[in-house]
């Protein structure tokens, strides 16, 4: 039954400020979303815990170290282009949006195959041309319009404030950055549930990059980039027409499996890809 796919990522909130809050008080819209989805508890980065590494990790299915700052493109193709080429697609229907304009590198990759071909839209950071970041709010209405206008079928929306807001050691505003998110990930589902093109056939998965430091490892949630659970222990949560409902899934998962999920939903190769079948999502 699904046809589309949107990959929501929520950059940089610790699991103790999310799902590891059993009041559940900065995200209650996703706390009641989850309820007609599966939310896996143990879900981790294991590749580098930094942005373009954990996003090069749901796109392409590896755990690659790669440059943080925009300056490396991904080694290997993501699903974006492998399903382009699978079905030819008019490439307008797979689009990138995120407010961190060093994203727009997802939209390639290095494998002389695929470089510079099957590649999604972008429209990152400032005027959607990879200048600057850009506010959520900015980067959250880009997507609805497109949403509303194109529908587009492959989508990833990346959502940067609560990262920025904590490396501003600006608690305050990283708690309100992470209760926004949960706004506009409600406000995604019930354009979802609502609109004719995408009620009953889209999936949504909403995660993070990476976490950040436990309080007492280094400088706190100011900062992330290590092994600790902190940074490592993010979260997935998945609702879409082929999936459970209401579970709560215990099964150690990460990143890369996200892709190879996807590859099997919509029904198209990823042999480049590492990342295993969640197949305890499915009904």
């Amino acid at each position: 039954i699904t046809k589309n796919i949107i990959i929501i990522v929520i950059d940089g909130p610790r699991y103790s400020e999310t799902w590891g809050d059993t009041s559940f008080s900065n995200i209650p819209r996703m706390k009641k979303i989850s309820e007609s989805g599966v939310l896996f508890t143990n879900f981790n980065n294991k590749g580098a815990t930094y942005t373009i590494p954990g996003y090069t990790s749901i796109t392409t299915g590896n755990n690659q170290e790669i440059n943080d700052l925009g300056l490396e493109t991904p080694a290997l193709p993501s699903v974006f282009q492998y399903w382009n080429k699978k079905y030819m697609q008019n490439l307008s229907v797979s689009r990138i949006f995120a407010s961190k304009d060093k994203l727009s590198i997802l939209s390639d990759c290095v494998d002389s195959s695929y470089k510079g071909y099957y590649r999604p839209l972008s429209d990152c950071g400032v005027n959607g041309t990879g200048d600057s970041y850009r506010d959520d709010s900015i980067t959250l209405g880009v997507t609805m319009a497109s949403l509303a206008k194109d529908h587009p079928r492959l989508v990833l929306l990346g959502f940067g404030e609560p990262d920025y807001s904590a490396h501003q050691n600006n608690w305050n505003g990283y708690i309100e950055a992470i209760k926004n998110t949960d706004i506009y990930v409600s406000q995604i589902w019930n354009f979802i549930e609502k609109d004719k093109y995408y009620k009953g056939t889209t999936a949504i998965f909403v995660t993070n990059d990476h976490g950040r430091h436990l309080d007492n490892v280094k400088e706190g949630y100011i900062s992330h980039g290590d092994t600790c659970n902190g940074c490592k222990h993010i979260s997935l949560l998945a609702f879409g027409p082929d999936f459970k409902k209401g579970e709560v899934i215990k099964i150690n998962r990460e990143l890369i499996d996200i892709p190879a999920t996807i590859a099997e939903i919509l029904r198209f190769p990823m042999p480049t890809g590492h990342g295993s079948i969640m197949s305890e999502l499915f009904k």
